[in-house]
């Protein structure tokens, strides 16, 4: 069976996030690196070269195949940031809870999994740090530790 592409590193968040360009991207990139690290209580770490996850859960998907993977985090792409944001599509009540927190938002656009923003400055902080917190607390609710 083929081993995941995206696995956890030791390389230094801090170093990647000063590397980000643009500039502004990178101030969002630490707004973000604050934003998750208060509201997890996790310590970020890089998943690849350009994920900065936060704690990990196991799941096995429908092939057999058993899969380790950050709980939540974001990358901080040169187009949009990509916040991984995995329980609202893991359960019925927190995706209604997630429709209507993207509804008070802000320009944001949605993928399977992700979340993209293209400037913080575009969005509702509250609202992102509310949809981080139902997200952290779906994904222990189903993946308990």
């Amino acid at each position: 069976m083929a081993e995941a592409k995206t696995v956890p590193t030791k390389a230094s968040v801090d170093e990647f996030i000063n590397r980000v360009e643009p500039a502004a991207k990178r101030e969002d990139a630490r707004v973000l690196l604050e934003l998750f690290t208060k509201v997890t209580g996790e310590q970020a770490q890089m998943w690849g070269d350009s994920i900065i996850g936060f704690g990990t859960y196991n799941t096995t998907y429908a092939s057999g195949r058993d899969v380790t993977w950050m709980r939540s985090g974001f990358s901080p792409r040169k187009a949009k940031h990509s916040l991984y944001l995995m329980g609202g599509y893991c359960d019925e009540i927190a995706a209604r809870d997630r429709t209507a927190a993207l509804e008070r938002l802000g320009k944001h656009s949605t993928g399977k999994s992700c979340l993209y923003i293209n400037k913080l400055s575009d969005v509702d902080l509250g609202v992102l740090e509310e949809m981080i917190a139902a997200d952290w607390a779906t994904m222990a609710r189903i993946y308990p530790e």
